[in-house]
């Protein structure tokens, strides 16, 4: 009697033990992860143009109501009174520097909607191939996508130029093309942001690194 009793246990454990092993997830591939890099690159939906077409917007705003006021005798701001101004030629003036800046500020608004120069870089060692997509105007050339091989690709180009007009801009250096641009527009990278990227890339694709 006592031995058909360890017998039921043990046979109850080894079922329990299969039950667990076949339930246990499959394990995880670390290593595809690191197989794909893939770069963010801000487009005109940065913080400095949505101040910039706020301010413009408002600024602009004020300009045109006062011109229009000093033609209608109307005060239609809430801060002063524009009734007093002669409407030619100080009023039409006014109005005139309204009317372009909000042209101007509609401009930006639209930029940061279409969020022109937005988009990645995407690396893939696994499939050997390099993606590059950007927003542009709409039309024909709203989707910019420029394709090529990992195998092809030369170097990475640091370019640093400092002084009025700074320029910090990364580019890669592929056989039979020109250089492809890798980092954002309009707003130079910092330093340290632009080192760090650059020997990143480099020693993901391991290819030499120019310029630093």
């Amino acid at each position: 009697m006592a031995d058909l009793e360890r017998e039921f246990v043990k046979r109850q454990g080894s079922s329990m033990t299969s039950s667990t092993v076949n339930k246990s997830e499959p394990p995880k591939d670390e290593g595809l992860s690191s197989q794909v890099l893939h770069q963010k690159v801000i487009g005109s939906r940065r913080f400095s143009n949505y101040w910039w077409a706020t301010v413009i917007t408002l600024g602009a705003t004020g300009f045109l109501l006062a011109g229009i006021s000093s033609y209608l005798k109307t005060n239609l701001l809430l801060v002063t009174d524009p009734t007093q101004l002669i409407f030619f030629p100080q009023g039409l003036v006014m109005g005139l520097y309204g009317a372009a800046g909000l042209l101007l500020a509609l401009y930006l608004w639209l930029t940061i909607l279409w969020d022109l120069g937005g988009g990645y870089n995407e690396f893939d060692r696994k499939t050997g191939k390099i993606k590059i997509f950007r927003w542009g105007f709409p039309g024909k050339n709203r989707r910019i996508e420029i394709e090529c091989n990992i195998q092809d690709v030369q170097a990475v180009r640091a370019q640093i130029k400092e002084g009025l007009n700074p320029r910090r801009a990364l580019y890669l250096r592929v056989k039979g093309r020109r250089d492809i641009p890798l980092t954002r527009v309009g707003q130079p990278l910092s330093l340290k942001e632009l080192e760090t990227q650059a020997a990143e890339l480099a020693r993901f694709l391991k290819v030499p690194l120019e310029g630093l």
